[in-house]
């Protein structure tokens, strides 16, 4: 191979490689009339059938939508749970504690509470992992996802904003999601 050669196989690693890590282009989506936030163009509505399997409750989420191998996904639910808005640090202790019992492990990258468009909401960065089954065929191996939860706190409700995604793809979608819920927008 000669200097050519090597200097052109060279620069086109380099460019698929920064290729994989592009910032992925948003689209302001309106979730309901009050809620909307910018995703990226590649998510999509997750059909009934989706929903139906990952929010397995009487309470369909506000929003739901997913890639299209459907291993990268954001909703938006409306929690239950009712606190004043006087009990933010409470509640993010209390959210801390249940995202810890979801999973065999959580470590947490990044967690607080930040303005967003004047609101003010608890967030949660963190890698899980639930252990597989080691006795059921085909389950033996850990689960190892990336998540980013912000809760919003207001008079008798609760948004909860989530993205996950597996951790494999973390390091491709972490800005991306940086972004995205920088642009929450909520009336």
């Amino acid at each position: 191979m000669n200097s050519t050669s090597a200097k052109f196989f060279i620069l086109s690693v380099i460019v698929l490689v920064l290729a994989g890590f592009v910032p992925h282009r948003l689209v302001k989506t309106r979730i309901t009339p009050e809620i909307s936030v910018n995703l990226p163009t590649d998510l999509m509505p997750m059909s009934p059938e989706d929903i139906a399997q990952r929010y397995p409750s009487a309470r369909a989420p506000l929003g739901a939508y997913t890639n299209e191998l459907r291993v990268v996904d954001f909703s938006v639910n409306q929690s239950a749970t009712q606190w004043q808005e006087n009990d933010v640090p409470l509640a993010a202790d209390f959210f801390k504690a249940g995202i810890a019992n979801l999973y065999d492990r959580v470590d947490f990258l990044n967690h607080g509470i930040r303005q967003i468009n004047q609101k003010e909401f608890i967030f949660f960065e963190f890698n899980s992992r639930m252990n597989g089954d080691k006795r059921a065929l085909g389950n033996a191996e850990p689960i190892l996802k990336y998540h980013y939860v912000a809760y919003l706190v207001q008079p008798n409700r609760t948004l909860v904003f989530t993205f996950t995604c597996p951790r494999e793809l973390q390091a491709e979608w972490q800005p991306t999601v940086h972004e995205v819920f920088s642009t929450l927008r909520v009336r």
